[in-house]
C-alpha cells in the first residue's frame, strides 16, 4: 500500500514532492521575469539607437518603425509650383522640394495620399510643411492691405488709415522687383504706398516691396531750437498763407482753417493727438508754414511743404514732408556758400539730391517714418535763407542723381577743403564702407594721380604734409595747410576724451596687455612716454595713434577718434594765412603729423603740422570751386571725385 501511494504521489507530482513542486514554480516565475526583464532592456536599447541617430537606424534585433522628420520653413516666398517640385525663396536663396506623401492613417499603407502642386499659391507668403524633406503641406497667407507707410520698427508697421499694425517676430521681408532679394521694416519706403503688408491673425507676416517708382517728397525730422534734439516741448505754428489743421480718428476727421499770420499752439497735452498724428497743410502750393519758436541761423524759419506732428513719450516729433526739389532749394545754401561758381553749386547740388535720395530708400528715422533729420547728422536744411544762385543750381540740375557702376545711388560724401589728397570711405571703420570702390586717395590737381598707398608711407607724408604743391587746386586756401600747438598736456582732458570715444566704440580705443590690444575699460593715464601715428590711411589720413605711459599703453583707432583725442579744447589753429580758428571739439583732419615735446622722458606738450578741414572722403567742396574757376562743368567736377559713377535723372525713368 505505501508503494501505492507512492505511485499516485509520483503521477500527480511527476515524482516531485510539494517542497520541491513549490521551488519549481518560482524558478519558472524567475525565468519569466528575467525573460520580461530581457525584453524591457532591448526595447530601451532600440529607443536609444533610434533616438541617437535621429530615427534614421533600426536596431535589427528590435526593429522599429520610421518617424518621419517634421520641419516648417515660416513666411516663406513662393516662387513656382512646378509638377514635381516647389520653388521657394528662403534667407535670400532660391530653394526647390520635391512633394511628398501625406499618411492620414496609422500604417503606412493605409489612407497614403500624394500631396500635389496647388497653383493658387505661387507668388504668395506661406508657411510649408517638409516631411522627410518633401513639401506635405503649403498654407498661404492671402491676407493683405495696402496703404501709405507712416512710420515702423521692430513692433509694428503704421499704415495710414489702419493705424499701428503689430509686427510679428518672424516676419519676412521680400523685394520682389528687379533682383529678389530679403528686406527688412528698414526699406520701406516711408511716405509712399510701395509696399503691400501680408497679414496673419492681425500680425504683419510679410513686408513685400512691390514696386520701385521715382519719389518726389522727403520726409525731414525737425529738430527742435538751434538743432538742441530730436523732440519738441511745444509748437507756435503759423503760415505766410491760410492753412489747415486736420486731426483725429481716420474715421473721424476735424479739420480747423486759419487766415495767414494766425498762431496756433500745440504742446504734448493737446487735444489734437488724441487721434494720433496731426497734419498741418498750406492752402496755397507755395505757401510756407512758420515754426515761431524754433530757431535757425536765419532766425525764424519757414517750411515748404506740409507738417506731421507725432506725440511721442519722450516729446514731440516734428515731420516736414516736402518736394525733394523744394527741400534742396534750402540744403544747399547751407552747404556751400551761395557765392561759390555756378558749376560748383550745380555739383553740390547733386551731391546733396542723391545723399537724400539714399536716406529716402533707406530711411534714417524708419520708427518716425523720417528720412533725416535737418542738421549735420545728415544735410542741414533751411538754416540759411534760400538763394537765387542755390536755387538756379538745383533747377538746373532737375532730378540728377550720381549712381554707381553697378546703378545704385552713390555715397556723395563731401567735405570743405583737402590738403591736396583725400583718402577712402574705409576711414570710417564699417562693413559697408569697405565695398565702396568709387571713392579713391587722388592728388587734388589736374594729373589727379593715386597717392593712395604712396602717402602711408610716413617719411613721404611728412615730405608732402610739410611742403605745398602749386598745382593742388586748393593751394591757396586757408585751410590747404594748418598747425596745432598744446604747449601744456592736459593729461586729464587726455583720458576724459579717451573713455569717451571708448564708450562710443570700445573696439577702437584699445590697450596693450601681455603683448596684445584689447578691449578694455580706460583706468588712467600717467606720465605719458610717446605720441605717435602708428599707421596710415590711405592717402596719408592718421589711422591709428599710439600714447605710451609709464604703466599703459593704448591705441587709438579711426582719424575722427584720433582728431577728438588729440583736441586739448583750448589751443587754436593757425591757418597758413596767419589767421587762428576755434577748434573746441576735433582737430581740421586727420592729415597731420606730429613733434612732442619732453621734459625729463616724459611728454609735456606736442605740435601738429597738417592739411585740409574735414574727413576727406569724396568731393572737396573747396576744391570743386576752384576747378569750377579754372572751367571744368558739373558733370567733369563729380566724375573726378567719384571715379566710374554716371549721371541719370531719376524722374525721366525708375532704375
Amino acid at each position: 500500500m505505501d508503494r501505492g501511494r507512492n505511485r499516485g504521489n509520483n503521477g500527480n507530482g511527476n515524482g516531485l514532492n510539494r517542497s520541491q513542486r513549490m521551488q519549481l514554480k518560482a524558478f519558472i516565475c524567475l525565468l519569466g521575469f528575467l525573460l520580461l526583464l530581457i525584453l524591457l532592456l532591448g526595447k530601451f536599447i532600440s529607443l536609444l539607437v533610434h533616438r541617437d541617430t535621429g530615427g534614421t537606424q533600426e536596431n535589427p534585433l528590435f526593429p522599429q518603425p520610421h518617424v518621419p522628420v517634421v520641419k516648417v520653413l515660416t513666411n516663406v516666398w513662393i516662387l513656382d509650383v512646378g509638377d514635381k517640385e516647389l520653388a521657394v525663396f528662403r534667407d535670400g536663396e532660391r530653394e526647390s522640394y520635391p512633394y511628398g506623401i501625406v499618411h492620414e492613417g496609422a500604417q503606412e499603407d493605409l489612407g497614403a495620399v500624394m500631396f500635389g502642386p496647388d497653383p493658387s499659391v505661387r507668388e504668395q507668403v506661406a508657411d510649408v510643411v517638409l516631411t522627410d524633406g518633401a513639401v506635405t503641406g503649403v498654407f498661404a497667407k492671402t491676407e493683405k492691405i495696402n496703404g501709405r507707410i507712416l512710420s515702423a520698427d521692430e513692433n509694428g508697421v503704421e499704415v495710414e488709415g489702419y493705424g499701428v499694425l503689430p509686427l510679428d517676430e518672424d516676419y519676412k521681408g521680400y523685394r520682389l522687383y528687379d533682383e529678389m532679394a530679403m528686406c527688412t521694416f528698414r526699406d520701406i519706403c516711408f511716405g509712399y504706398s510701395f509696399t503691400d503688408l501680408v497679414l496673419e491673425d492681425g500680425s504683419v507676416c510679410g513686408i513685400l516691396l512691390a514696386r520701385e517708382e521715382a519719389m518726389e517728397y522727403i520726409r525731414v525730422l525737425l529738430k527742435s531750437g538751434d538743432y538742441g534734439g530730436l523732440y519738441h516741448e511745444q509748437l507756435v505754428l503759423s503760415g505766410n498763407n491760410g492753412f489747415t489743421v486736420t486731426y483725429g480718428p481716420y474715421d473721424n476727421r476735424i479739420q480747423e482753417t486759419y487766415q495767414a499770420g494766425e498762431e496756433v499752439t500745440i504742446d504734448r497735452d493737446s487735444s489734437y493727438f488724441e487721434g494720433g498724428r496731426v497734419w498741418i497743410q498750406p492752402e496755397a502750393l507755395t505757401g510756407k508754414l512758420i515754426l515761431k519758436n524754433v530757431g535757425r541761423n536765419q532766425g525764424i524759419p519757414s517750411y515748404r511743404g506740409a507738417l506731421e506732428l507725432l506725440n511721442t513719450e519722450e516729446g514731440m516729433i516734428v515731420i516736414n514732408e516736402v518736394l525733394l526739389e523744394e527741400y534742396l532749394y534750402s540744403v544747399v545754401p547751407s552747404e556751400m556758400p551761395s557765392k561759390y561758381p555756378g558749376e560748383a553749386l550745380k555739383a553740390q547740388a547733386v551731391c546733396a539730391r542723391t545723399y537724400a535720395y539714399g536716406h529716402m530708400e533707406h530711411a534714417g528715422y524708419p520708427q518716425y517714418g523720417a528720412h533725416v533729420d535737418d542738421s549735420t547728422s545728415y544735410q542741414v536744411y533751411n538754416n540759411i535763407l534760400e538763394q537765387e544762385s542755390t536755387s538756379t543750381a538745383v533747377k538746373e540740375t532737375y532730378g540728377q542723381l550720381l549712381l554707381t557702376g553697378q546703378g545704385v545711388t552713390a555715397g556723395t560724401y563731401y567735405y570743405s577743403t583737402s590738403c591736396g589728397a583725400g583718402t577712402e570711405a574705409t576711414i570710417w571703420k564699417t562693413e559697408a564702407a569697405a565695398q565702396i570702390d568709387y571713392l579713391h586717395a587722388r592728388a587734388l590737381n589736374p594729373e589727379g594721380g593715386d597717392l593712395g598707398s604712396y602717402l602711408q608711407d610716413e617719411g613721404h607724408f611728412d615730405e608732402f604734409i610739410r611742403g605745398r604743391n602749386e598745382n593742388d587746386f586748393e593751394a591757396d586756401e586757408n585751410w590747404y595747410r594748418w598747425t596745432y600747438e598744446v604747449k601744456e598736456l592736459d593729461t586729464e582732458h587726455m583720458l576724459e576724451a579717451l573713455r569717451k570715444r571708448y564708450d562710443a566704440n570700445s573696439k577702437l580705443v584699445l590697450t596693450l596687455v601681455d603683448g596684445e590690444y584689447v578691449s578694455q575699460e580706460i583706468e588712467e593715464l600717467d606720465a605719458v612716454k610717446e605720441i605717435y601715428i602708428d599707421k596710415r590711411g590711405s592717402g596719408g589720413v592718421a589711422d591709428e595713434l599710439i600714447i605710451e605711459t609709464k604703466e599703459h599703453t593704448y591705441k587709438v583707432i579711426s582719424e575722427h577718434n584720433i582728431r577728438y583725442v588729440l583736441n586739448d579744447g583750448e589751443s587754436k589753429v593757425l591757418r597758413q594765412d596767419g589767421s587762428q580758428a576755434a577748434s573746441p571739439n576735433l582737430l581740421p583732419s586727420g592729415f597731420f603729423v606730429i613733434t612732442t615735446g619732453k621734459e625729463k622722458g616724459n611728454v609735456v606738450g606736442y605740435s601738429l603740422t597738417g592739411g585740409g578741414f574735414g574727413h576727406g572722403v569724396g568731393m572737396s567742396q573747396n576744391g570743386a570751386k576752384e576747378m569750377a574757376k579754372s572751367g571744368y562743368n558739373a558733370q567733369d567736377i563729380l566724375l573726378f571725385f567719384y571715379d566710374g559713377c554716371y549721371l541719370e535723372n531719376v524722374y525721366d525713368q525708375a532704375f
